[in-house]
């Protein structure tokens, strides 16, 4: 059976491709236009450079390879209700630089329009096959076009398959549902603005806490000084450490241990308490004792040697001095005489 309906590329379109594959550029299909070719079914010449008697001419709705044919251009506009009055017979289809790259036939169809008392949308629909699509821009305008339903169910269908659409949940982005409940402790649902209000104004009408002194208890701001005389603040771990190794490096006050050089004041002489005593108050003390006593006398080793080295010397001297006899003169001795006693 013959072929009666169809699109071919005419001479200046197949050009243009050939050009456009050779150079890799590319060849922008960017307007439809529909005529009534006089009113007789035209064949397509590729001779051709406009439609035979042109009725309307617009920006394409949809420009896309076919899905079930790779080497299948798919060109579609969208006439819409409000115009009409015309007999669709010939298509044509124009690139940016208005040349007619494409022409078809189609079967006669009226479009009315409204003032008519029947109003339509139009769908014109070109299938061009082309040996290589990817030398045509398959792009539209999307401000100035209409969508038409097939095209929004493939659009849904297609979305629906490019991706999952988990539930959110702690870990996962996701879908997830609302809830206004304050009271739940779901981990997969979002909480409304709703919500949100109640458990605010519930937690505003609670305590409102207040800073804590040395008399109540309160929320309080921490403190890394170690200087600081404040009663409002409270030291952190970092201060507390610090104060403690400082401590560490003193002497406890029972029975410290004392290394270095350590230092105290010196008393006065004749000083007799429990106060420490430094060198210099000693020293002090040693040269009071031995004053002014010659050389050969002024050690302890030079003393005990003049005293024999007796540990006992005192008592050595009280024996020592019994032993002896008594003189002395009688103050009634005849003439005043003396005697001698034992």
């Amino acid at each position: 059976m013959t072929v009666k309906y169809y699109a071919i590329l005419t001479n200046q379109g197949a050009a243009r491709l050939a050009n456009a594959t050779m150079l890799g550029s590319k060849l922008n299909l960017t307007q439809m236009a529909v005529g009534d070719a006089n009113g007789v079914l035209p064949t397509p010449d590729p001779a051709q450079t406009k439609l035979i008697n042109q009725k309307r001419i617009a920006p394409l709705n949809l420009l896309s390879v076919d899905p079930n044919n790779q080497s299948q251009i798919i060109a579609e506009q969208i006439i819409p209700e409000n115009e009409g009055g015309f007999w669709i017979r010939e298509i044509g289809l124009y690139d940016d630089e208005g040349v007619l790259i494409a022409v078809a036939n189609c079967p006669e169809t009226y479009k009315p329009q409204l003032q008519e008392g029947s109003g339509r949308t139009q769908t014109i629909r070109m299938i061009l096959v082309v040996t290589n699509t990817e030398a045509i821009t398959l792009k539209i305008d999307p401000s100035v076009v209409l969508a038409t339903r097939k095209y929004v169910d493939d659009k849904i269908s297609e979305h629906e398959q490019s991706r999952r659409h988990p539930d959110a949940s702690l870990t996962v982005k996701g879908f997830t549902q609302l809830s206004s409940a304050i009271n739940s402790e779901s981990e997969t649902l979002a909480a409304t603005p709703k919500a949100v209000k109640a458990a605010y104004d519930l937690a505003n009408g609670k305590y409102t806490a207040q800073n804590a002194t040395t008399t109540q208890k309160g929320i309080v701001q921490l403190s890394s000084a170690t200087n600081s005389t404040s009663e409002t603040l409270a030291a952190t771990p970092k201060a507390v450490k610090a104060v403690m190794d400082e401590t560490n490096k003193k002497a406890p006050l029972n029975s410290p241990a004392l290394t270095g050089t350590p230092t105290t004041p010196t008393a006065p002489q004749g000083t007799n308490s429990t106060q420490i005593a430094s060198t210099a108050f000693v020293m002090a003390a040693i040269a009071a004792l031995v004053d002014s006593s010659p050389d050969a006398l002024n050690t302890l080793n030079e003393l005990a040697a003049a005293l024999g080295n007796d540990p006992n010397f005192a008592t050595t001297m009280t024996n020592a001095l019994a032993g002896k006899q008594t003189e002395g003169c009688h103050p009634d001795g005849a003439g005043g005489a003396c005697y001698i006693s034992r």
